[in-house]
């Protein structure tokens, strides 16, 4: 059974484009900022919506022309196990505020850190995604024209 698991993990893990090691564009970089956006202090209720919107597939959004939205966060740090199959953890750390989310909100994170292409590590039972320095720009003008720009983030792998 683990080695169905690892192949799956390993076929759609190979399934993902490219990501540079420092960086992620187009869906995954919209999918990674609308979900840090939801605990970001510093980020208006409107760009929290837009957001949210442009991730469900709404993008018709109004939204000033020429402005965008900057999604930052200092650290992220998220842990699940292939032992404790019901741990799921991710810390978002934004200046000297930290969320820390379980569950499903956790593997939410966790996985879009992996299709980001931040790169894991693991020992003893223990997988780990974790980056700093995230920031993220998405120009909801642009992400609804539906020709894959308008989102961008750049980060630092590791703890």
């Amino acid at each position: 059974m683990r080695r169905v698991l690892c192949a799956t993990a390993v076929s759609l893990v190979a399934a993902l484009p490219a990501q540079a090691a420092n960086g992620s564009s187009g869906p995954f970089a919209l999918a990674l900022a609308t979900l840090v956006s939801e605990h970001s202090p510093t980020l208006s209720v409107f760009d929290k919506k837009t957001l949210k919107k442009l991730f469900a597939g709404h993008t018709n959004v109004s939204y000033p022309s020429g402005k965008t939205i900057t999604v930052s966060a200092d650290k992220i740090n998220c842990k699940t196990s292939d032992v404790d199959i019901t741990l799921h953890s991710c810390e978002l750390t934004f200046g000297s505020r930290t969320f820390t989310n379980t569950g499903r909100a956790a593997h939410e994170i966790y996985a879009t850190l992996v299709e980001n292409g931040v790169p894991g590590e693991g020992a003893a039972g223990s997988l780990y995604e974790a980056l700093t320095a995230l920031t993220c720009t998405i120009d909801p003008n642009v992400v609804d024209q539906r020709a894959g720009g308008g989102a961008t983030c750049s980060f630092t792998p590791g703890p």
